[in-house]
């Protein structure tokens, strides 16, 4: 290489160092950018008890396509404004104590703290050579959850982004378990019913097992699976040839909170040598509680299991967990090696997340959980799981004094109900119930979802996140009492 070539590239690399110079702020800048965010989270933080749980917008956040990307950077000023505007302002707020809606989130601050500190660090926790603390943090707080559930020594898991692949590693490590092959798909039988939720048929499809056949099995006037009914259609199967192979349980149905009788189902499951997967992702933090231990027994004889902390430890989202009995068969569904990876020696005794999940380039997920259960200790949340289970029994007796129709009294904190007309309305009770929905929506102080149950338009409260309190149900009877008294 001649002399001046050598001498232009230097210079190109020290014009490319200068304009790549921005992405790496020094002290004063980065003061200058943490006190602009923080004072929005402060903002945000302020206000939030009285924060809307719902916010109609006209722009519906289409403000945000005003700023397209560009070459030159934008006023962080300038910029965080137009977030707040039409981003954090409108739609749903389930950090507000008021969302009551689907199943809340949570949002806890500590966890926040934890996400930024795990960004800054940009500590991996995938492989244990790479992040050792990381790894075993996490492993530590699968341990936690594991000894929760009542699951063995042997047990592992891995904290995903959620429920739903949370459910796909679950049905990977049972199709391998099983040892299915391509060509037992179209025997392979799954059992759940219809208050199952839909991410685990959707886990089936892109596990491979679109052919598998799916058993919705009947419940009862509860939505709680009848276990005659599983022993029946499991019989009905074999003596058609096919295999019965997965019973999927539910620990908290999405719709109406419903905990199937997991003891029952786990009983039958070893009788007939089926997976027994049970879907916790909304209940099974209530396991910190007496009622939640009480309802979810039978969870420690099942093979795989979900819990989500971004529901019952009100993490922020993209927390899921999977926990599977044996560790032996959830590794042997997600190992790997590559030729880049040989300096990742395994140590010995300790797995790593990348060796139990399809992740390898992995979130350190874990800080967010650790910081909050260790600033905080288990109390607080002990506490607020328990105010939510009494709170939802206090909604299903005060709704029903309203004259509102309900549904089972509440297994955990979801509660459904809807207004049943009679007379000539009746026959317009779907939409008499949208239009409440729609005008408690509109008001936004109170946001509650709806359903389809039986057939029939349904709203559902669900009590889940940890600013929700007496005076936030007491509102949203008021509201509901005012739209009774619209009707009459």
């Amino acid at each position: 290489m001649s002399t001046t070539t050598k001498d232009a590239r230097l210079a190109k690399l020290r014009a490319l160092e200068r304009a790549a110079q921005p992405l790496d702020p020094g002290a004063n800048r980065r003061k200058k950018l943490r006190t602009l965010v923080f004072a929005a989270a402060e903002r945000f933080l302020r206000r939030i008890d009285s924060q809307r749980a719902f916010v109609e917008s006209e722009s519906k956040g289409s403000g945000v396509l005003d700023y397209p990307i560009s070459e030159q950077p934008i006023d962080a000023a300038k910029l965080l404004s137009v977030l707040e505007r039409e981003v954090i302002q409108p739609g749903g707020h389930p950090a507000s104590p008021g969302y009551l809606a689907y199943i809340p989130g949570g949002g806890l601050y500590h966890s926040a703290l934890g996400d930024y500190l795990a960004a800054v660090t940009d500590k991996y926790a995938g492989v244990f050579f790479a992040g050792p603390g990381a790894v075993r943090m996490e492993n530590m707080l699968i341990r936690w959850v594991a000894d929760l559930a009542g699951y063995p020594p042997t047990a592992a898991g891995n904290i995903a982004s959620g429920g739903s692949i949370a459910n796909l590693i679950a049905i990977t490590t049972a199709r391998d378990a099983h040892r299915l092959t391509s060509a037992d798909y179209p025997r392979a039988v799954v059992y759940l019913t219809e208050q199952a939720h839909h991410s685990i048929q959707k886990a089936l499809r892109v596990a491979g097992l679109a052919e598998a056949q799916i058993r919705s099995v009947a419940i009862d006037g509860r939505y709680r699976m009848r276990v005659d009914a599983l022993q029946h259609a499991i019989a009905a199967d074999r003596a058609a040839g096919l295999m019965p192979w997965l019973i999927a349980a539910a620990a908290g149905a999405t719709d109406t909170g419903a905990v199937d009788p997991l003891g029952d189902i786990a009983t039958v499951a070893a009788k007939e040598s089926c997976w027994f997967h049970v879907d916790a992702a909304y209940g099974g933090f209530f396991l910190l509680t007496d009622h939640g231990r009480q309802m979810l027994r039978g969870i420690e004889r099942s093979d795989s299991a979900i819990l989500d902390p971004h529901k019952g430890l009100f993490l922020p989202w993209g927390s899921g967990m999977v926990i599977v009995r044996d560790a032996r068969l959830l590794e042997a569904s997600n190992n790997y090696s590559g030729n880049y990876m040989q300096d990742a020696v395994r140590e010995a005794g300790v797995l790593s997340p990348a060796d139990l999940s399809p992740e390898l380039t992995k979130h350190f997920r874990g800080l967010r959980m650790w910081l909050p259960l260790m600033l905080a200790g288990l109390k607080p949340f002990r506490a607020a799981l328990e105010e939510k289970l009494l709170l939802a029994r206090y909604f299903y007796d005060e709704v029903k004094e309203l004259g509102f129709e309900t549904g089972p009294e509440p297994d955990l904190s979801i509660v459904t109900f809807r207004w049943a007309p009679r007379g000539p309305d009746a026959a317009r009770a779907d939409e008499i119930n949208r239009r409440i929905a729609d005008a408690l929506r509109a008001d936004g102080r109170i946001f509650m979802s709806t359903t389809i149950l039986d057939g029939k338009f349904t709203i559902r409260m669900a009590a889940l996140g940890f600013r929700t309190h007496r005076r936030d149900i007491d509102l949203a009877l008021r509201l509901l009492r005012e739209q009774v008294a619209a009707l009459s």
